[in-house]
């Protein structure tokens, strides 16, 4: 019969979470449930209070400010050109000392290799080193 009373106290928990969202009445429910567990493997009542406190204590001080953590992170989309550091670019134009041209990400960029003294024939593929400005500088393929 304990383990009813303790799994009803996780059910309304976890209920009562959604309505408040910051993950301590959710701690509280797996505390719960830690507690039905041992009820239901024959522990007395003092035993399923204390596995209740202990796994509330565990969860409250461990996973919930990893969780916290983990959801407040914002998922920030990075559209500036930095972004396209390290993509692959197919040479449209030859690349040499005065510059040449790439298609980069689905558009064509200006080009210059890491190496003025490195020239990149049309067709071959490139790493993208840095963004100077308007201006991808490229280098051999990794």
């Amino acid at each position: 019969m304990e383990a009813i009373v303790w799994f009803i106290a996780a059910l309304v928990l976890a209920g009562l979470e959604l309505a408040v969202g910051e993950f301590t009445l959710l701690m509280l429910a797996g505390a719960a449930l830690a507690a039905a567990g041992v009820s239901l493997a024959g522990a007395p009542l003092w035993g399923s209070v204390v596995a209740f406190a202990v796994a509330a204590f565990a969860l409250l001080v461990f996973l919930k400010p990893f969780l916290r953590r983990r959801m407040a992170a914002p998922k920030a989309l990075d559209t500036s050109p930095q972004a396209l550091v390290g993509s692959t670019a197919v040479v449209i134009e030859a690349i040499e000392a005065h510059g040449g041209q790439v298609r980069l990400d689905g558009s064509i960029w200006s080009a210059r290799s890491l190496d003025p003294t490195h020239t990149f024939a049309e067709g071959e593929r490139v790493s993208v080193i840095s963004i100077d400005g308007a201006t991808a500088v490229v280098w051999k393929e990794n």
